[in-house]
């Protein structure tokens, strides 16, 4: 088939894979001011399945920011954190992770398990955690927001909406610059297995430069995505679309329509909101034969390894393909849609190195759950769940009372530290005790 015809307008394309896109929620935001360039159902609120995993990874570099931890500072893995379904790393309890590879591990791979790794490191426990969370959004202005654990595993009570996961997007390029590497990775290398992103986009759309996807069935497919073309960055949400290939086709739409919009004078913040509950979509996404899924299911297939990608522009798209590592004609174009035939591409990532047990020279303590730990609802800014403030050169300690456990410890500059399997869509680890059942359609 000649390439013009295959060149099918996203417009049209994102249609016929949408179905009822029309009923779900779509949003771009200019991220420098907050404007509204594009906006549909923006504050009907929604299941954010792992969107939650944005202010989980809010929360954690805030009590960085606050002295309450470092980066280096090694997290332990809880029995709970084990139990947590795929996505996940799949850690044995006891093994260690240092904060800065649990929040690689969380934006790549959408580790379940890591989420509650983090949440117990920081706050004590997942309770108080997600008090954080909705402290996070309170002051975020968040207005749709409720959060009851890290990871954006279903429950009726864990909503959110377009507009606010957008402004947890914003906020997290704005208020910490220094890592916003961190939602761009496209591959993670740890031992000798590759994690690819679940992200779509990216590898795909000239400048797209990370974020994160979720997926429940209550949910559908939602992403909240970045791309940079001439130095602006737009943030685009899609949430409840059938699949994962609809949802990346419709946020790169989204972009063509907001780098091309005019001002709208709308600021996020002031949409005005809309009320009622969130949809629960399962059986238009899922149906009751449709097999268990998880995002592992949607991981992005990568080639190889490639120079470094940064984010680019419409003139220099730093774009990865399989095609000899050149980029089909029409990714150079002016017009920077996804095509049918980049969609079909096998992106080439160069994998971010991480690994499992402390730093290099770390002396200090180890964060991990704290059983008698309890956060008020809006908590002070640098009071520790224990009650007494932790200073940077030493982090939040485990419980003085539990037992000891064995550790696993292992660090870039140790070539034989034992290799951890790292759970897939066909991972056992994916069965749900009964109690669980509605957890078994995992989260990405």
């Amino acid at each position: 088939m000649p390439l013009h015809q295959k060149l099918i307008p996203l417009a049209l394309l994102g249609l016929a894979l949408s179905g009822s896109a029309s009923a779900t929620p779509l949003l771009v935001i200019d991220a420098r001011n907050g404007e509204v360039l594009v906006e549909h159902e923006a504050t009907q609120r929604w299941y954010p399945a792992s969107l939650t995993k944005l202010v989980t990874t809010y929360a954690a570099l805030k009590a960085v920011r606050q002295g309450r931890m470092t980066l280096d500072t090694p997290l332990l893995v809880s029995a709970r954190a084990s139990r947590m379904p795929p996505s996940k790393m799949g850690f044995k309890p006891g093994q260690e992770v240092t904060l800065d590879n649990a929040l690689k591990m969380l934006m790549v791979k959408s580790a379940n398990d890591l989420a509650v790794t983090i949440a117990e490191g920081v706050s004590g426990s997942v309770e108080s955690f997600a008090n954080e969370m909705n402290h996070v959004a309170g002051e975020l202005g968040m207005r749709e927001s409720h959060f009851v654990n890290p990871n954006g595993l279903h429950d009726p009570a864990h909503v959110s909406s377009a507009r606010d996961m957008a402004i947890i997007g914003r906020a997290l390029y704005r208020d910490f610059p220094e890592h916003a590497d961190l939602y761009g990775i496209g591959a993670l290398k740890l031992d000798d297995k590759i994690i690819p992103t679940h992200n779509g986009i990216m590898g795909r759309y000239p400048g797209a430069d990370g974020m994160k996807t979720g997926f429940v069935c209550a949910s559908g497919f939602n992403v909240v995505a970045s791309a940079t073309r001439g130095g602006r960055r737009l943030i685009a949400v899609v949430m409840g679309y059938p699949n994962a290939k609809s949802r990346t086709i419709k946020a790169a739409s989204l972009f063509d329509e907001g780098f091309q919009a005019s001002s709208s004078g709308q600021q996020v913040a002031a949409l005005p909101a809309v009320g009622g509950g969130a949809p629960d979509i399962r059986s238009e996404i899922c149906g009751r034969k449709r097999r268990n899924i998880t995002e592992d299911d949607f991981a992005v297939p990568v080639v190889g390894y490639a120079p470094s990608i940064s984010s680019g522009d419409n003139d220099s798209p730093a774009l990865f393909f399989a095609n000899d590592g050149k980029p089909p004609a029409s990714a150079t174009t002016r017009a920077a849609s996804i095509t049918a035939d980049q969609m079909a591409v096998r992106p080439e990532f160069e994998p971010i190195p991480v690994y499992v047990g402390r730093a290099p020279g770390w002396t200090g303590p180890v964060a991990g759950p704290r059983g008698s730990a309890v956060i008020a609802a809006k908590p002070k800014p640098v009071v520790a769940a224990a009650a007494k403030v932790v200073t940077q050169s030493a982090p939040i300690a485990t419980n003085p009372d539990a037992k000891p456990v064995k550790l696993t410890v292992g660090n870039p500059a140790a070539p034989k530290t034992k290799t951890v399997k790292t759970a897939s869509h066909g991972d056992k680890a994916g069965k749900a005790r009964p109690a669980d059942k509605d957890k078994k359609k995992a989260v990405n």
